[in-house]
This record gives C-alpha cells, structure tokens and sequence, in this order.
C-alpha cells in the first residue's frame, strides 16, 4: 500500500493547503535517491544544504524559491562524449530536488566546491513576531487620593 488517499481529510479542512502540498512533495520525493543531500544546522538560525552534483558545472545547475519550496534542477550539458564509455559510475543524468521550506526560511547563497553544492539557508523571524518583553511600571499615587486624605 503505498498511495495514501488524503482527500477526506481536506474535504473538511480550510486553509491546509500547504499541508497537502507537503505532503504530495513529500510522497513523490521519496521514490528517487539521487542526487544525495545532507541537511546541517550550523548554527540556532542556519542551515546548510549539501548536495553532490558530480559531473555538472555551475552554469548547469539552477536554484529557485516558490512557494516556500527550494527547487533544484540540474541539466547535463549536450557536448558529445570524447571516448567510448565501457562503464558509467557517475550519473550525471538530469535532476530536480524539491525541499520545503518552513516559514521565515531564506535562501542566503549557494556556492560549488569539489562536486559538492553548498545552499545556505537562514531563519529570518520578523521584529512583529518576536516575542518582546512588555517592562511593567508602578502606580503613581494619584493626586485625589492625597487631597482627599488631607
């Protein structure tokens, strides 16, 4: 069983469609493995994602934000092989890698380093939904209850 039928529960449900998405990103991502990710906290707000991308260049890789989804797509240039290949290890096969992304989450860079691409990722809370610190103050004594006492 691996289709799960979620429609029941959205038939009732107002303003989940968020959740819905996530969790059809979720179903049909599982089914690949390639290409191979980590996802490191490197700190309390960030993130790091690491992908090995053996096999493409900078110019082949394409990195957008929509809809709170990190989409990365990979297309292998069309240059014709130089040699016969008797055995190909490394696939360099076209890609697209969908991630959701929690809210306030931004996309700070991306860089590529021995066939590894490096996202960085950063919690971005606004100052409205901070939590803040409201100071308490003492009552000064009212001028009426002065005279009155008088």
């Amino acid at each position: 069983m691996n289709a799960m039928n979620l429609s029941p529960l959205f038939r009732t449900a107002i303003g989940f469609d968020r959740l819905a998405r996530l969790v059809d990103t979720a179903a049909s991502t599982a089914e690949t493995g390639y290409p191979p990710y980590n996802i490191e906290k490197t700190a309390d707000d960030s993130y790091r994602l690491t992908m090995a991308v053996a096999g493409f260049r900078p110019d082949d890789i394409e990195l957008t934000v929509k809809d709170n989804s990190l989409i990365v797509a990979a297309r292998p240039p069309a240059e014709a092989p130089q040699a016969e290949v008797l055995y190909r290890g490394i696939a360099g096969r076209a890609f697209e890698r969908r991630f959701a992304l929690a809210d306030h989450i931004v996309v700070e860079g991306a860089s590529m380093e021995n066939g590894l691409l490096h996202v960085a990722l950063r919690r971005v809370v606004p100052e409205a939904l901070k939590p803040r610190r409201i100071p308490v103050g003492t009552a000064a004594p009212r001028v009426e209850a002065v005279a009155q006492a008088a």
